[in-house]
């Protein structure tokens, strides 16, 4: 066994790789002590940083709670001011200063002596007591304010001063220190002085949880020497240290660490006796490492398999993330009042980018998000964001109750508290008029007659909130309008020097494409995408790239005829229903099979306006309008009842026997098979639902 073992070590180092490393290990070996030298000087390198960086984290801390103090006294110089001509009011000032801010143990509005001539001293005093808060006066024979540094130096020096600390004998024998600043009147004369005193007890805490080393100690010492904070423990004399200090600005403190020289060299010292020990044992080491490289090369040609394989999964979940999307283009060639065209390129192999788009009963319905993150998480919460649309909008028109249905369904289930910026928007495309909903998303660009932002109200990302109620917001489009929508990885497409595309450069593209005439939604990308791709350059992709142009390009054709014709809610009206039908039909020229069809599906949409628009009992209108040009006949049914969309109703399974199918729902059925298309809309509080045929 021992000589096979040795015939595998001996082919190994026949290999040139391992041939090397035999010769690292070797060079290693004979530079252990200058390695040892260099990590010495290494780790007093990490002791400097280690140190600067918890004194600069530290001394961040400090200065967060004397800014607090500092804006707490600057905040209220105002109202001190006003109040000078009514000194009995300057307590409130410095009980609000007490109340609006817990750093601040205290606060007066000390009076400058012979200001006031009603008051030569007078200096109300507002502190915390218990859960409360006291007023009380420092216009004391005992306490001679104006003697005091607090109130001197800020007068002295014309600004805001700290003062050196000292014990609060009134306040539990507490150290403390105080932040004070001049107050002049509405004249310039010096007038008073407002005060906050603050508490030192958090700054011992502070400091003591600085642990460069387990027996490392914090020290804090006021402008003039006097020792805030004291060190941990015992500090021997004898014992030589390493000290690391910093200044806190606009205070006058200086904080230090002081760490024992033992402490920092201890470990290196402990090391210093292994290698003298791994010396000895080179040979063997060596023997071992040649080993473990051996195996370290079969596991690395198992990883390297591993890798090529998952990337080859990757490339087909690329694929089938890309096939879950639209990617036919151009889409609805036998349209004639949309076009679409999108594009998405991923940073990565899947990506977390997404965009969506169908039409349903003459309403086309899209969407563009954003998944927060990247990678293999962000496309699977794409794929489920995109199913949710799906579903969720097949049934519900109203891009709000869209959008709070998928937050719902999205909240209930993200267990990795990732979200997804959406808008969704749905164009009725007779009308051009479209309502949409943002969450969070970037406003897409109206391009038309100019360019301008589509105004969008501010709404959370879908996934954050479950409860988050989504605003609905409305738009109108005029043939040869476009919207272009686009996710941040247009608008933050960063350059070698990392600066970011913008908005204004996305206008500013938008606006070429209509001086250039490139008003499709393919040629309007493929300027976007070129003007990207010269920005960037050849600097690496940071994000995902979505972008998606509709253009609302319906033209109104001549009318051939119009006519018109009002029913009561009443069944027995169905037969002026079924004559004005077939005067239509014939006054387009349709045949008697078509005529019959016809007054089958009008009958059974108006039949169920009469039934159900409006309460029992109660009489009420049913307007049916005609249009027709040269290519379709278009029927309008007009009520003002209650609120109803049929287009949203789940389809019939006629697959299904008669005693398993649920009751309803026939009659929409029956309207879509003769019919080309059908519409809803709720238009200033009427609901009116547009039934469409071919004509010829």
């Amino acid at each position: 066994m021992d000589s096979l073992f040795f015939k595998n070590i001996l082919k190994q180092l026949a290999k040139p790789s391992l041939l090397l490393i035999l010769v690292a290990v070797i060079t290693l070996e004979a530079t252990a002590l200058i390695q040892y030298y260099f990590s010495l000087k290494g780790i007093r390198k990490e002791v400097v940083l280690r140190a600067e960086s918890q004194l600069e984290t530290t001394r961040v801390r400090i200065l967060d709670v004397v800014d607090q103090a500092e804006a707490a006294v600057r905040n209220s110089v105002w109202i001190a001011r006003w109040c000078l001509d009514v000194p009995d009011s300057l307590q409130v000032v410095a009980r609000r200063v007490v109340e609006d801010n817990p750093v601040v143990m205290g606060s007066t509005v000390a009076l400058v002596p012979g200001y006031d001539s009603r008051h030569p001293l007078f200096s109300p005093y507002a502190c915390r007591e218990g859960a409360g808060i006291i007023i009380k006066s420092l216009a004391t024979q005992e306490y001679n304010y104006p003697a005091q540094e607090w109130f001197t130096q800020p007068l002295e020096k014309g600004e805001g001063y700290w003062s050196e600390p000292y014990v609060d004998e009134g306040g539990g024998n507490v150290l403390m220190t105080t932040y004070s600043v001049p107050i002049k009147d509405y004249r310039g004369q010096t007038a008073a002085v407002l005060t906050a005193d603050v508490s030192l007890e958090w700054l011992s805490r502070l400091v003591n949880e600085m642990q460069v080393y387990e027996n490392a100690s914090g020290v804090v010492l006021s402008r003039q020497g006097q020792m805030m904070v004291k060190p941990k423990g015992t500090q021997k004399t004898d014992v030589k240290v390493q000290e690391y200090t910093t200044r806190v600005e606009r205070t006058g403190w200086t904080m230090s660490i002081v760490i024992p020289e033992k402490e920092i060299y201890r470990d290196i010292r402990k090391i210093g006796l292994l290698v003298k020990f791994l010396q000895l044992l080179g040979i063997s080491m060596l023997i071992l490492i040649l080993r473990v490289v051996a195996k370290n090369q079969l596991k690395y040609q198992k990883v390297k398999e591993k890798k090529t394989a998952i990337e080859s999964e990757l490339h087909v979940a690329s694929a089938i993330q890309k096939g879950m999307l639209p990617n036919y283009f151009p889409t609805y060639p036998d349209r004639d009042d949309v076009q679409i065209y999108a594009s998405l390129s991923p940073a990565k192999d899947v990506g977390g980018d997404l965009f969506d788009f169908y039409i349903r009963d003459e309403k086309l319905f899209f969407c563009i998000g954003d998944v927060s993150g990247k990678g293999v998480p962000a496309s699977l919460f794409m794929s489920v964001t995109r199913s949710i649309f799906r579903t969720v909008s097949a049934r519900e028109s109203m891009p709000d109750h869209i959008m709070s249905t998928m937050n719902e369904t999205i909240a209930d289930m993200n267990e990795t508290s990732m979200f997804v910026t959406l808008f969704v928007g749905v164009l009725d495309l007779p009308t051009g008029r479209m309502r949409y909903s943002n969450a969070g998303h970037d406003a897409p660009l109206l391009v038309g007659v100019g360019v301008g932002m589509l105004p969008c109200d501010t709404n959370i990302p879908v996934g954050v909130m479950r409860d988050w109620k989504y605003t609905l917001q409305e738009a109108q489009l005029f043939p040869g309008t476009t919207i272009f929508l686009y996710t941040d990885g247009l608008t933050e497409a960063e350059n070698a020097t990392h600066a970011q595309f913008k908005k204004e450069r996305v206008c500013k593209v938008a606006a070429q494409a209509l001086d250039e005439q490139k008003r499709e939604p393919k040629q309007l990308l493929d300027l976007m995408t070129d003007a990207v791709h010269q920005f960037v350059g050849g600097a690496e992709q940071s994000d995902d790239l979505t972008m998606m142009a509709i253009q609302y390009i319906k033209q109104q054709r001549d009318e051939r005829m119009r006519k018109s014709i009002v029913l009561q809610n009443d069944t027995q009206e169905v037969t002026r229903l079924a004559a004005f039908v077939d005067e239509v039909c014939e006054a387009v020229g349709f045949d008697s099979g078509t005529t019959m069809q016809m007054n089958l599906a009008l009958e059974e949409a108006v039949v169920n306006v009469m039934q159900y628009a409006y309460p029992s009992g109660t009489q009420g209108n049913v307007t049916i309008e005609a249009l027709a040009n040269d290519t379709r006949l278009k029927f309008s049914i007009i009520d003002s009842g209650t609120p109803f969309d049929p287009t949203v109703q789940a389809e019939v399974d006629t697959t299904l026997s008669v005693e398993e199918r649920p009751v309803g729902g026939l009659g929409i059925y029956l309207i879509r098979q003769i019919m080309d298309s059908i519409n809803y809309e709720r238009v200033d509080g009427h609901n009116v639902l547009t039934l469409r045929k071919k004509i010829g």
